[in-house]
């Protein structure tokens, strides 16, 4: 009597570089985000700011700026729409697969192309604008490229497969790939045959998150609840008829 054939193992599903990828990456980049800024705040507090340059110009500033956050809110909601909330919960509120694919598509592809152009105004007004570029450290250019490259893959990842393609549901693959590395389950078969661009963004998108708690971007976890419940600022008049009593002529006697 033979043996039951066993299962296939994860290393020999996925391989060695399909480990690497999409079990280990994943972690590092993960553990890497949160302990990164754990250390930030304790060590670096003055240096957790955006470095505004507001003061240096603000045409540019004032349509690159709402452009950019605007769309990258978008895609960041459509994102968590998309990786965390399953197909059956979806299907389950009465939304129909094809309906979900056009509404993610149409706007993804709008709130992408806004996030692109947003960025690109703000690049070139620190590339063009001499104080704003003088203020600008390799830090900063580098977490640029790697912005950049990240919104420009998983835009041409989602007008290839949708628009110029014939279609792909990343909700049959990604998304549970990503939900599994949650569930301390990692599959990383699910990575291993999705399109390349889908593939490279991941790769990008993790990289960066790795990279985030070194960069400016960590002004994006947090929110000035303090304005809430500061006292307010008094503010005193130099003018001599708005006080209680009019001042003094001369000088004031100091010492003895």
């Amino acid at each position: 009597m033979t043996a039951p054939a066993q299962p296939v193992t994860l290393a020999v599903e996925a391989g060695t570089g399909g480990i690497l990828l999409w079990v280990m990456l994943p972690y590092v980049a993960l553990a890497v985000f949160v302990l990164g800024h754990v250390w930030r705040y304790r060590y670096d507090k003055f240096g957790w700011t955006t470095r505004s340059s507001q003061l240096y110009e603000n045409r540019l500033l004032r349509i690159g700026s709402p452009l950019f956050h605007f769309g990258i809110l978008v895609v960041l909601l459509g994102h968590i729409g998309g990786l965390i909330i399953p197909k059956s919960w979806t299907e389950a509120a009465g939304i129909s697969e094809h309906t979900y694919h056009i509404g993610a598509v149409v706007l993804g592809t709008i709130a992408g192309v806004a996030t692109l152009g947003g960025l690109s105004i703000l690049i070139y007004r620190r590339r063009t604008v001499g104080p704003v570029f003088s203020a600008t450290t390799r830090n900063d250019k580098a977490m640029y490229v790697s912005l950049t490259v990240t919104i420009v893959l998983g835009l041409a990842a989602t007008v290839a497969a949708n628009v110029v393609g014939g279609g792909y549901d990343y909700r049959e693959t990604i998304s549970p790939w990503f939900r599994s590395i949650f569930y301390l389950q990692p599959d990383p078969d699910l990575m291993t045959g999705a399109p390349v661009l889908f593939q490279l963004h991941a790769i990008s998108a993790l990289l960066l998150f790795a990279a985030w708690p070194f960069t400016r971007l960590v002004h994006m976890l947090t929110a000035p609840l303090g304005y809430l419940t500061r006292p307010y600022i008094v503010y005193r008049s130099r003018d001599t008829q708005l006080g209680a009593r009019a001042p003094r002529r001369g000088w004031d006697r100091v010492g003895s």
